[in-house]
């Protein structure tokens, strides 16, 4: 759906993006995490033709945005930077202005993605009236007129509190799995992150570290955990040994290189101890991220 290749974009001195290049398959939820400056919107505005890279293509079906915006941008919904509304008017008034720019609005598919968005028993009211929640729903009531097959957001939730940001990790879920939606969002909150996408790209300085499926890679692929009696005395013994290491709350470790939790149950029960539980720890993404920022080469996911 996305390919960016050999991106690179300089604003005077500075490199914001530099030599990127990974793919965002077909009906993914696709997550671009980065500290602030790392080039995640320079991307997204490259994405969406906004941006011209200083070498490299985009290309977003198949279509390179920079020579054919018009048929890459096609079937494309985004919501990047602040959206701008007319405050006087109504939300129906404003997503029918916006929308006509680029084509009539077919009447069932406004009332449908009203309803989607939850905003069916406000669209009436003036935008000014409008919570942050709302003009932020009313802006992705916009990005999915007429249907497209990408979706591209930037920071979704940023500002929302915790319903809000609940709502709208529900409705990305819907429009993936009910619609076949591609989408890719940039964000720094790990946790909505983790809930939503089976492929990231990690940003840092400009250049990429990491893009792909992030479950069962790096070194957070060999987390586990563990509760024994003598749980201290076990973690110090293992760690000793070089079995496992890094242990934190919960009993949960890190596999040291060849061994697998297998060997460490073997290990503890040889040596007396008595294992209540023992087993691969769920993926963290914030373990993820870290490993990533700290290891620094970039390299592909699957």
């Amino acid at each position: 759906m996305i390919s960016l290749q050999g991106i690179t974009k300089r604003f005077g001195r500075r490199i914001a993006v530099d030599n990127v290049s990974f793919e965002v398959p077909r009906g993914v939820i696709f997550g671009l995490l980065g500290h602030n400056g790392a080039g995640k919107s320079t991307l997204i505005g490259a994405l969406l033709g906004q941006v011209f890279p200083d070498r490299g293509r985009v290309l977003v079906g198949g279509h390179d945005v920079v020579r054919h915006r018009g048929a890459a941008l096609a079937r494309v919904g985004a919501i990047f930077e602040a959206s701008s509304f007319y405050d006087y008017l109504s939300g129906e008034t404003n997503i029918r202005i916006l929308c006509e720019y680029s084509g009539p609005v077919d009447e069932t598919e406004l009332r449908d993605v009203v309803r989607l968005v939850g905003l069916e028993s406000r669209i009436g009211d003036r935008v000014g009236t409008y919570s942050h929640g709302m003009r932020q729903r009313l802006a992705l009531a916009q990005a999915l007129l007429p249907r497209p097959d990408l979706l591209i957001l930037d920071e979704p939730t940023e500002g929302l509190d915790p319903e809000g940001m609940h709502e709208t990790r529900n409705l990305l879920l819907r429009l993936n799995r009910q619609w076949g939606l591609t989408i890719f969002f940039s964000s720094h909150l790990l946790a909505e992150v983790q809930q939503l996408c089976s492929h990231v790209a990690v940003l840092r300085s400009g250049r990429l570290l990491f893009a792909g499926r992030w479950h069962g890679v790096g070194p957070a692929a060999s987390a586990f955990s563990f509760r024994a009696d003598r749980q201290s005395e076990a973690e110090s013994a293992l760690a000793s040994a070089g079995i496992a290491l890094d242990f934190a709350s919960g009993g949960r470790g890190r596999l040291a290189p060849g061994q697998t939790v297998h060997t460490v149950a073997r290990w503890l029960i040889e040596r007396g101890f008595e294992i209540e539980h023992i087993g691969p720890a769920d993926t963290d993404l914030e373990a993820f991220y870290l490993d990533m920022i700290r290891q620094g080469p970039s390299h592909e996911g699957r």
